[in-house]
């Protein structure tokens, strides 16, 4: 057995409001007690890239897997570089409601935070375009 060490860095958080939402909406799901949550960054967005967060019935070849707060959450090879570091919440609030991502890879994002832009160059060859998607992606700030 090998004895690491320094800690590894976290590539990912899940707040504890956000862990008991995302339980709370696989009990409503079918198939909610196999299934995983996939976090990933796809070209588009106000500011470059956006997140998605959703359910899936099982890990891809390659996928990063990770159990956080009880939830088992998997992250794609292309996303985990952009998503190093970042917290998952749910906020509950009059002005905000719904999950956010605090991700300190991102250099700005748009009003309603669901879409960013990173340094220029920091981006991967492989990630996905991230001017495919131009404004469109929901914010309604």
């Amino acid at each position: 057995m090998e004895i690491q060490e320094r800690p590894t860095e976290t590539l990912l958080t899940i707040t504890p409001t956000a862990a008991a939402k995302i339980r709370e909406l696989m009990t409503e799901e079918p198939d909610g007690d196999t299934m995983v949550l996939r976090v990933a960054i796809q070209g588009g967005g106000c500011s470059g890239f956006q997140y998605g967060l959703g359910f899936d019935t099982e890990p891809a070849e390659g996928d990063l897997e990770l159990t956080l707060e009880g939830v088992s959450v998997v992250v794609d090879p292309f996303s985990v570089p952009y998503l190093r570091g970042a917290t998952v919440d749910f906020l509950t609030g009059l002005q905000e409601s719904g999950f956010k991502i605090d991700n300190p890879n991102a250099a700005s994002s748009c009003g309603c935070g669901h879409s960013f832009q990173v340094e220029d160059g920091a981006e991967s060859e492989s990630a996905p375009d991230a001017t495919a998607g131009g404004c469109g992606s929901g914010c309604s700030h």
